[in-house]
């Protein structure tokens, strides 16, 4: 039983270092200094999927991934040849707290049938806390969390033809479109549920006083009832 054991954690493990050994092997990356836009150049060495009106997939080349617009819950990011002077796609992505920055630029989907290209989940760039989860049409949504057994998350697929719309600027009708459409995640199994079960909020942080705020004016109320105490006594004493 042991033994039994021990071989499987032993195939765990290859498994997990093989699909990580994938997705480190597939590019590099180089962030610019223009942090407001996140601009960063990728390099794949093997054919890429990205949300599409159909499954796009990008041949083996250097692309540069760029923020058009930023909100606090929905983020437009647009893929560009190395130039810059063509767009892929422009996609609407969803920050997630439940992706740990790393120093990768791209992550895929790990699991996928043997020759087929792997499909972005979500875009990390240097110091993030964390990932942009991209957003699939439904009808692709739908294949892919059967294939990575995970919820996805979608937008409707009339939608979707937008993610292929020349867009320069973020006031422009296939952007607002994008940005507006209803937003869920479908599981495995078809059903649709909230974008919770796929992301998180940022952690709520809250402040607290110094230890010290609380007890010095205290002290100082205790310091001035003993002073008053002692002189009504002395005044007590001397009649």
């Amino acid at each position: 039983m042991f033994a039994r054991n021990l071989s499987k954690r032993r195939s765990r493990a290859w498994m997990l270092a093989s699909s990580i050994g994938v997705v480190c092997i597939m590019f590099s990356s180089t962030a610019s200094g223009q942090s407001w836009n996140k601009r960063t150049s990728v390099t794949f060495s093997a054919p890429v999927e990205i949300p599409g009106v159909s499954a796009q997939v990008l041949p083996p080349g250097t692309y540069v991934f760029r923020l058009l617009d930023s909100q606090s819950d929905r983020n437009i990011v647009q893929i560009f040849n190395k130039d810059e002077s063509h767009v892929y796609a422009t996609i609407l992505a969803i920050p997630n707290y439940r992706l740990r920055a790393t120093d990768k630029t791209v992550m895929t989907f790990a699991e996928r049938a043997a020759g087929e290209p792997q499909a972005i989940r979500a875009w990390f760039y240097p110091g993030d806390n964390s990932g942009q989860e991209f957003v699939y049409p439904r009808k692709r949504a739908v294949e892919l969390a059967k294939i990575t057994n995970q919820p996805v998350l979608y937008i409707p697929d009339e939608v979707a033809q937008n993610i292929v719309a020349p867009a320069k600027t973020a006031t422009e009708a296939p952007v607002i479109a994008l940005k507006e459409a209803p937003l869920e995640a479908v599981t495995p199994t078809g059903e649709a549920v909230a974008i919770t079960q796929v992301v998180a909020p940022p952690p709520v942080q809250t402040a607290s006083l110094p230890k010290t705020a609380g007890s010095l004016p205290l002290m100082a109320l205790m310091g001035l009832l003993s002073l008053g105490v002692g002189i009504s006594l002395r005044a007590l004493c001397a009649r």
